[in-house]
């Protein structure tokens, strides 16, 4: 059932990534891929300053940072040139 929460956390932070980053959502599957990574990310990157979470809301905010630590990384290697 965990597997169930990580997948709607990931989705929810991949999403709220993409409005912060980019300004429109993405698509379903790609909001979920870039939640799911981007929570592992987080994770690492809170790990690494020595911060946890145990509550949901912690997960989601962890998510939500990675996803949009890894949209800026990416966007750094996909800007258009006008």
């Amino acid at each position: 059932m965990f597997w169930l929460w990580y997948i709607l956390i990931g989705l929810v932070a991949g999403w709220l990534g993409s409005l912060i980053v980019k300004g429109n959502g993405s698509g379903l599957l790609l909001n979920l891929v870039i939640g799911v990574i981007g929570s592992l990310l987080g994770g690492w990157l809170f790990g690494l300053m020595g911060l946890g979470t145990t509550s949901m809301l912690g997960s989601l905010i962890t998510a939500t940072v990675g996803a949009i630590v890894l949209l800026l990384i990416v966007s750094l290697f996909t800007r258009r040139r006008v």
